[in-house]
């Protein structure tokens, strides 16, 4: 009987490791996480952009609080390509139809993007007419503080 009963324990111990490690692979929980984007590479934004999605499909939407934030030369993420010519400060202009799709699709999942009021002012963009989709509400007064506000608020730090 002794022999019956701890076979049942170790059945039972050993089936909560596996249940339980099954379900920590499967969920990871509600994250809050900041991506910080200064750089204005269009292969590396475009890669920045593939990143959010796949943590969005791993983690869920409704289980994600995903906020980007964009400043130096990350702007060019949203700049309008037809603004290039007149901000001489700014390399590319990457806010071309295809990243311009992928911006709106992240959007609609929840993600917000920060934009870094100094960036705007000391290259003197307009960011009703040369950024993409930028509210008010979108901009910052610091990119650099914003990212650091935020991961004081508990927020995972990811640079891609």
């Amino acid at each position: 009987m002794k022999s019956i009963s701890k076979l049942l324990l170790t059945a039972v111990i050993i089936s909560g490791f596996v249940l339980g490690g099954q379900a920590l692979a499967e969920g990871y929980g509600k994250q809050k996480v900041v991506y910080h984007i200064n750089y204005d590479n269009p292969k590396q934004q475009a890669g920045a952009l593939r990143n959010i999605q796949n943590h969005i499909n791993a983690v869920g939407a409704e289980n994600l609080d995903l906020k980007v934030v964009l400043h130096g030369n990350g702007l060019a993420l949203l700049l309008e390509p037809e603004s290039l010519a007149e901000l001489k400060k700014f390399k590319h202009a990457n806010a071309d139809d295809k990243m311009t799709a992928k911006v709106s699709d992240l959007k609609g999942q929840g993600v917000s993007f920060h934009v870094c009021a100094n960036t705007v002012r000391g290259r003197k963009v307009d960011v009703e007419s040369d950024l993409y989709d930028v509210a008010k509400d979108d901009i910052v007064p610091s990119g650099v503080a914003e990212v650091a506000k935020l991961q004081a608020m508990g927020y995972s730090y990811i640079k891609p």
